[in-house]
């Protein structure tokens, strides 16, 4: 699908199609990521999708365009229309995943103004630090919560998959804030009780096998999840046997903070929440909602 009519009715008409081509060479680069077999190819055909990006950014007014062909590459714009981010991952043969992504601001001269986020997971020793765009605790956003206060500075709060290798898979709760040109990743922000430290992020690792709902539930103003526990009681810590206990916890948003809620009642049907999806494949559009 093309750019909406918003889109088209904001790009000059000599532009268009100039974008509209470039998105199917992208696409087409995006899919060769995910269906070619060798890692050495998939690195490859992701240098000339970031090229080729990179310079689709740079045509005026780029920003109007949403890049809404782009299967395997998920597209989240603040809405304030100040930003918006691009994230996609690229599997690897061992199992594991390399994550990539962008923050494109808005300009009022249609400028290109980037920030680059570089996947830095492996150096990463303590998730629960505060990073910025070059130390990216990488992953594939698909939901985006502003948090306001008037007078106070906005942050966002990312839904997010990462995947992490052969057994596990995790989810993530990343707070976005940012200082001048910085993009800052974690918030002193998540209140699980008085006893516990506030955290800066939230990470939940589970089985491969298995998904976890992960959502924003509008209409209590809380972000719902699976409350994960091992299939045993003796594989304590041992997450490739964790998976959902079919209860379900979650996260109230109230300025400055997010305050746990345990046991909560989830009173439609969790599927409701978010859309079911599997690991990412080639020409899917899995990564709209929450549940992996």
């Amino acid at each position: 699908m093309a750019g909406n009519l918003k889109a088209q009715q904001s790009i000059a008409p000599t532009t268009l199609p100039q974008l509209l081509k470039i998105q199917d060479t992208l696409s087409a680069y995006s899919d060769s990521t995910v269906s070619v077999k060798d890692d050495v190819e998939r690195a490859a055909y992701n240098t000339m999708f970031v090229k080729k990006l990179i310079s689709a950014l740079k045509t005026p007014h780029s920003f109007q365009f949403n890049f809404d062909s782009l299967a395997n590459v998920t597209v989240l714009s603040a809405p304030n229309q100040s930003f918006r981010i691009f994230t996609w991952s690229v599997p690897l043969t061992d199992g594991g995943y390399k994550f990539y992504g962008t923050i494109q601001l808005a300009t009022k001269d249609g400028s290109l103004k980037l920030i680059p986020l570089n996947d830095a997971t492996e150096t990463f020793t303590d998730d629960n630090i505060i990073t910025n765009q070059k130390k990216w605790y990488g992953a594939r956003y698909y939901e985006i919560i502003p948090v306001t206060y008037p007078g106070k500075n906005p942050y966002y709060i990312l839904l997010g998959w990462k995947g992490n290798n052969d057994k596990t898979n995790k989810k993530v709760i990343e707070i976005l804030s940012f200082e001048k040109d910085q993009a800052i990743f974690g918030k002193n922000v998540f209140e699980l009780s008085r006893k516990v430290p506030i955290k800066n992020r939230i990470v939940f690792e589970y089985a491969k096998k298995n998904s976890m709902t992960l959502a924003f539930d509008k209409k209590v103003n809380m972000i719902v999840f699976d409350h994960l526990a091992p299939f045993e009681a003796n594989m304590e810590g041992n997450f490739e046997y964790y998976a959902s206990d079919l209860s379900f916890d979650g996260y109230a948003i109230s300025y400055p903070r997010l305050y746990l809620k345990e046991n909560i009642e989830v009173r439609n049907d969790a599927s409701n929440l978010d859309e079911l999806y599997s690991t990412p494949r080639k020409a899917t559009t899995l990564f709209q909602k929450g549940k992996h």
